[in-house]
């Protein structure tokens, strides 16, 4: 085994595995030798304690989530606003990486990525060397196949699972709101879901066989199983705990970026269902999913890709979200932040309150009925 000092160079730049298998057992072992070192970092939904990224020369981030807020709040990281379909280009040209830190699981053909296959497996795929966490407790859920163990260091070694984000309660809102959106989609439909509370519930109210098609597989699909509505399963993450990982071990759901945000994919085919939450939308249809002035909430990710290819094809971009957030509405005349998902690929909008249908109508139409589904 070698150290990770001998393989992270000054100067470099080092892409860090994400998702919820993120090698966390290297966060603090980076931040020591970070000397010069520019850092490239996604979408990490677990804690980061241990990764100082003050003592990286500089640090750029393409998605964001929960173990980045405190930092991208303090401004000791740029955040590079773009769809997760773009990341895989930004990584192949401006943000090009020197050396892609990962945690691997060994199958019976190989070493794989395994809670997750993201953009990683893109990067790995065109040559970049891997410095490698070694999990002995990460389900083996990617599709791809072996990565070349020349290509491979192994610095590391971990019994840890990946990061357990546990479910949240729905709230009688989520729950009202995931009952609108189950009369909205038709047996046989691809459906599309993010991360969070609300898009749990969204699932957990699903009543009808579906093929799930998504950015990240989140813990209700196991659920769907057992009901035998699940017809088939994609995406890029897992997102859950134990049970989730547990189901996923040996099921190789898991895809690459380049496949699960493919927007010629997504739009051709069996209709695709987008199911995405919001933080506020504009009376024009615009919808912010980033944050909430200067609180960074959320990210962009996906959420422009599904939107986009739902209203491309024959399926339905649907945003879904409280009336009110804290006592304050949700429907806003001015976004806190820069939009994230155009309203031309808003299609549906979902409230406890009911439903607005937008298809079809015109700027004012539709600024009339966000209005009075709100009022």
């Amino acid at each position: 085994m070698v150290s990770l000092d001998a393989v992270v160079r000054p100067g470099s730049r080092v892409l860090l595995g994400d998702g919820c298998g993120a090698p966390s057992s290297l966060y603090g072992p980076l931040s020591e030798v970070a000397d010069g070192v520019r850092l490239v970092l996604g979408w990490l939904p677990g804690r980061a304690d241990g990764l100082d990224l003050g003592a990286f020369a500089d640090v750029r981030v393409l998605g964001g989530g929960p173990g980045l807020r405190r930092p991208i709040e303090a401004g000791l990281a740029h955040v590079v606003p773009c769809r997760l379909s773009a990341i895989p280009g930004i990584l192949a040209s401006t943000l090009r990486p020197d050396l892609v830190i990962a945690q691997l699981v060994r199958g019976p053909d190989g070493l794989h990525l395994g809670a997750e296959s993201s953009y990683v497996r893109g990067v790995i795929d065109a040559g970049v060397p891997v410095a490698a966490v070694l999990s002995s407790a990460a389900p083996l859920a990617e599709a791809g196949p072996p990565i070349p163990p020349e290509q491979v260091t192994i610095v590391g070694e971990t019994d840890e699972p990946p990061a357990v984000i546990p479910n949240a309660t729905p709230t009688a809102a989520d729950e009202t709101i995931a009952r609108h959106i189950a009369a909205l989609v038709p047996e046989g439909a691809r459906v599309q879901v993010g991360p969070g509370r609300l898009a749990q519930a969204m699932v957990g109210a699903l009543e009808v066989p579906v093929h799930v098609d998504s950015g990240l597989l989140p813990e209700p699909v196991v659920d769907l199983d057992e009901k035998g509505l699940l017809r088939s399963a994609s995406a890029a993450y897992l997102c859950g705990t134990e049970r989730l990982y547990d189901w996923a071990r040996g099921r190789r759901v898991l895809h690459p970026i380049e496949h699960t945000h493919d927007l010629g994919r997504l739009s051709t085919g069996t209709p695709l269902i987008a199911l995405n939450a919001a933080l506020e939308i504009d009376l024009d249809g615009q919808v912010n999913v980033e944050g909430i002035g200067e609180v960074a909430a959320g990210m962009i990710g996906g959420h422009p890709d599904f939107a986009a290819a739902a209203a491309r094809g024959r399926g339905v971009s649907v945003i879904a979200l409280p009336s009110t957030v804290k006592g304050e509405p949700t429907l806003v005349e001015r976004l806190s932040r820069p939009v994230t998902t155009a309203s031309h690929d808003v299609e549906v909008v979902v409230t406890e309150r009911g439903v607005a249908d937008l298809r079809g109508l015109d700027r004012r139409e539709r600024r009339h009925a966000l209005a009075a589904l709100w009022s």
